[in-house]
């Protein structure tokens, strides 16, 4: 009996390109290069399954061109905005994610990017490298102290939950806005806000934790941010998105927020150019899920819908 076959449009860790090998017939993608919508569908003649990441752009007009062969795109990845959901549905195409298994290496980037924004790890860093550090000086490169401070979490799921949990070891009073109040278990003791615009007005450090959707896209406007308290602290791990770059440049130069750490970007990775420069920003190339462990976890993960979907099984992480 014949194997399904199977397009992964990136190279993956190794041990989850062997375990594809096992179960099905794979064409993989060692080039490096991502493909564009032309190679793609090219590619995807005569296949059954796609494993995509969040480079991928597979929107209406690429998902109406997959040839009538391809019955599943599972995602390597939480977020799907990179994926036509309307289309894909629209088609009958079933799409999977892999939640849970990067929400802890996710919320280490978030303290990581809250920690090296706060104490301007940027410029010292960069005294090191440069051979600049003449000595120590008692007013030398002074950072904001993050204990005791209020951290606001704009989307408390999976992953701002477990950045509060990290954060409550720095005695850090939790704040957060949702489109709906939790439960009391599931807030463990985290005040609520009803808007966007309150929770940013108590954040001492903000941190990014919503999918992006047509609500959330731009939400961190200059209007926004000038609600920010003194020496605030700006942390995105989500999506490049949900921030309008132009605002949030001009108000780290203005110095409000004082700081911000960011690990995604739009456009990625032709980010805007005004980041650069900027010695109040603390900037890393999407690392967010980036350890060995979690990685493989999500091709594992992507691995167990498409193996899910072709033994006829409910599908364990529908989209």
């Amino acid at each position: 009996m014949s194997r399904p076959r199977l397009l992964i449009t990136r190279q993956l860790p190794e041990a989850v390109e062997a375990r594809a090998a096992r179960s099905f017939d794979v064409e993989f993608n060692h080039s490096g290069a991502v493909w564009d919508r032309a190679t793609l569908l090219e590619k995807a003649q005569n296949k059954d399954a796609l494993l995509v990441t969040v480079t991928d752009r597979l929107d209406a007009a690429t998902i109406a061109a997959l040839p009538q062969s391809i019955r599943m795109m599972a995602t390597f990845s939480v977020g799907y905005d990179h994926i036509d959901m309307t289309a894909a549905r629209k088609r009958g195409l079933p799409v999977s994610n892999t939640p849970d298994v990067l929400t802890d290496a996710t919320a280490e980037i978030a303290i990581l990017l809250m920690l090296g924004a706060a104490r301007g790890a940027t410029t010292g860093a960069a005294a090191i490298r440069d051979a600049t550090w003449s000595s120590w000086a008692p007013t030398g490169m002074l950072g904001i102290q993050v204990t005791g401070k209020r951290l606001g979490i704009l989307g408390l799921g999976r992953i701002g939950q477990a950045v509060a949990r990290r954060a409550r070891a720095f005695d850090m009073e939790i704040h957060y806005h949702n489109r709906k109040r939790l439960s009391p278990q599931t807030e463990a003791g985290a005040i609520w806000h009803d808007t966007a615009e309150s929770l940013f007005a108590v954040s001492d450090v903000l941190t990014i934790h919503c999918a992006s959707t047509t609500e959330t896209r731009g939400l961190v406007s200059a209007a926004r941010l000038a609600l920010m308290p003194d020496e605030a602290v700006l942390v995105n791990t989500a999506r490049g998105d949900i921030v309008d770059d132009d605002a949030l440049i001009a108000a780290l130069k203005a110095g409000r927020p004082a700081a911000a750490g960011l690990d995604v970007f739009n456009g990625e990775p032709n980010i805007h150019p005004g980041y650069r420069t900027l010695p109040n920003a603390f900037l890393l190339p999407h690392l967010g899920s980036a350890t060995r462990a979690t990685r493989e976890a999500m091709g594992f993960k992507a691995l167990d819908n498409l193996e899910a979907l072709f033994a006829g099984r409910p599908l364990p992480d529908p989209v």
